[in-house]
């Protein structure tokens, strides 16, 4: 019995290394590797997308949404690359233009555009004048704070044992919509997205004959992308915007009766609910 023991478990250990033993002598297989494709759908463009028609495009401008956090990735992984993406303005004008209630014109990359006219008018080409914007979106990545929660969980008994371990960030987003004609603030909003870690070991270390030392170990990481919480919490932040003008009256919906759709009275409760619990807190504090 224990040679038989022994024999499954050096069975198991080269299948094992065989598993993960790369060919040299052979290229990659690179046709069973994953295709590029469009970006995932993040819970809340989904939302974005299901929000109910408006009664006209409002034309809107935005001249980037900046990296206001100054946070560099923790060493070793890198001192010099930042911890959030610095393509915030790509992804709310892209938001923006998928929400069906605006109309983005460019602002970010204006100067290559004024270049490229110029050009074109050198060849005699008849442009028009460019689109002004109604509504202007200003803000940025307001912060970026890691480890706010860490945990796990390991066990081992002769020589065999496992361990799980969790790290959570967060991300924060603060967005602002502002009237054009006169600077007035038209609604602001700050929503925030975690970001989860997780990690699962195993390992097997084991003298199975005299002087015979069976080592195994093997592993699972998987981290959220940030660039994915980023985007999902831009997308909230749109939308939570966009449901404060409806309740203003600073935009309208195409049929009033949309104002009881899913999407809009699950973002005007959660705000309400986040205004409770800020009122609620304000009334305990000696």
């Amino acid at each position: 019995m224990p040679q038989c023991r022994t024999l499954v478990s050096l069975s198991l250990a080269m299948t094992l290394i065989g598993c993960t033993t790369l060919n040299a002598d052979q290229p990659p297989d690179w046709s069973s590797m994953e295709a590029a494709g469009l970006l995932e759908a993040t819970p809340a463009y989904g939302d974005l997308l299901a929000l109910p028609a408006p009664a006209g495009r409002i034309p809107a401008a935005v001249y980037g949404f900046r990296d206001l956090t100054g946070q560099y990735r923790e060493s070793p992984n890198s001192n010099l690359s930042t911890a959030v993406t610095q393509g915030g303005g790509s992804l709310l004008a892209e938001a923006l233009l998928r929400s069906g209630w605006f109309q983005p014109v460019e602002r970010e990359g204006l100067q290559d555009l004024l270049t490229e006219r110029r050009v074109a008018r050198q060849r005699n080409a008849q442009l028009g004048n460019l689109a002004d914007a109604r509504v202007l979106f200003e803000g940025g990545i307001t912060g970026y704070d890691s480890n706010t929660s860490t945990g796990g969980f390991g066990a081992s008994y002769f020589g065999l044992g496992g361990s799980e371990a969790y790290v959570i960030d967060q991300v924060t987003v603060s967005l602002r919509a502002i009237n054009v004609a006169n600077g007035e603030i038209l609604a602001a909003v700050t929503t925030t997205k975690t970001i989860y870690s997780y990690e699962l070991e195993g390992g097997l270390f084991r003298f199975v004959r005299n002087q015979r030392l069976l080592e195994t170990e093997g592993g699972y990481t998987y981290n959220e992308p940030r660039y994915l919480a980023t985007h999902d919490a831009i997308n909230a932040a749109l939308i939570h915007l966009i449901v404060q003008g409806i309740e203003q009256n600073h935009w309208r919906l195409a049929d009033t009766a949309d104002r009881d759709s899913a999407v809009v009275v699950a973002y005007r409760q959660a705000f309400a609910e986040q205004q409770e619990t800020a009122m609620d807190s304000a009334r305990q504090d000696p």
